[in-house]
């Protein structure tokens, strides 16, 4: 069995302090690193996504520029191209990192399935080059990019685990129904220890 370990959106501006920072963000963020130098051998792909909306656009109806959003289909400004906001989390160290993927540019994107890599590669195709089946997921935010991604993944026939302690999200209630979710999809539900 080939694994890929998903980062989801581990950037700035959804950690502590970003334009739609989480609570628990930072930690997810060195959580993440600690993980990768434990087991970063046992992934032969290491997906990091990030949002990468572009500048002075609403990227297609995503960001609510010019009045105010309603935090379910739009978003303030956050994740743009080339800011500090878009830069991962400094807490997470991405050495291991084997494929970049940037997903919103000028287009709503939740899922990393909706990304190109930095040399322009779909994701499913990615995986599908490395003979993947299963992938660890981890990141920001539960309710919102890691249940997209998630669900794609399952929808591609890999086998996913969400490291439930590797994950972050906007609220306490959605993020349980968004687990909840994922496992009635056929997602385990793991501590990744």
């Amino acid at each position: 069995m080939t694994k890929a370990l998903f980062i989801v959106d581990v950037q700035n501006d959804f950690t502590e302090g970003g334009a739609l920072g989480v609570a628990g963000g930072d930690a997810v963020a060195t959580g993440i690193t600690a993980h990768l130098a434990a087991h970063a051998g046992e992934y032969a792909v290491i997906v990091a996504s990030r949002d990468w909306h572009d500048p002075d656009s609403d990227n297609g109806g995503h960001i609510a520029l010019g009045g105010e959003p309603d935090f379910v289909d739009t978003w303030p400004v956050h994740c743009v191209a080339g800011t500090e906001g878009a830069d991962y989390d400094p807490g997470l160290q991405v050495d291991a990192v084997t494929h970049h993927v940037r997903k919103g540019q000028g287009v709503p994107a939740y899922s990393l399935f909706e990304g190109t890599t930095d040399a322009g590669e779909r994701v499913a195709d990615l995986l599908s080059a490395h003979g993947v089946t299963e992938a660890d997921v981890t990141g920001i935010a539960t309710d919102y990019c890691v249940r997209a991604s998630a669900l794609d993944a399952l929808a591609h026939g890999i086998h996913v685990r969400v490291l439930t302690d590797l994950v972050a999200g906007v609220a306490p209630a959605s993020s349980q129904a968004a687990l909840a979710e994922l496992a009635h999809a056929g997602a385990e539900l793991v501590d990744a220890g």
